[in-house]
């Protein structure tokens, strides 16, 4: 969605049809692991990406964390939270409201609550 690019696109660069990307992005169909590898080299993120945001307990249930790992490597694969689909789709639907005191009323409603929870947090220490 961040990158603008169709299904078709990501399909056709990966080797399957648009109707199997929306099965991807839909859960009905797994996606293989060489298959996710080649989304990612094509949407430039690391694989690591797609798993963003589940807690470890539930990686580790299903054998995708591993003890050590921030010793590996692959350092460089921390959490970015601009680089979230959350994040992504803030921006792009942030950007969709046309009137540009309604946004920038949301932008100071959001900084305050943001601001409101950072306090929260500052008097629970």
């Amino acid at each position: 969605m961040g990158l603008r690019m169709s299904q078709t696109k990501l399909g056709e660069a990966i080797g399957v049809t648009f109707q199997q990307v929306q099965k991807y992005e839909n859960g009905t169909n797994r996606v293989g692991s060489s298959n996710l590898f080649k989304i990612a080299r094509v949407l430039d993120v690391p694989v690591g990406y797609f798993f963003d945001g589940i807690p470890d307990s539930t990686l580790a249930s299903v054998g995708l964390c591993c003890t050590g790992m921030s010793e590996s490597p692959q350092e460089e694969l921390r959490f970015d939270p601009m680089n979230s689909r959350e994040s992504i789709e803030l921006m792009h639907n942030y950007y969709r409201i046309t009137d540009p005191d309604v946004r920038r009323k949301l932008y100071q409603f959001v900084k305050s609550l943001a601001g409101a929870y950072a306090g929260e947090a500052d008097a629970e220490i």
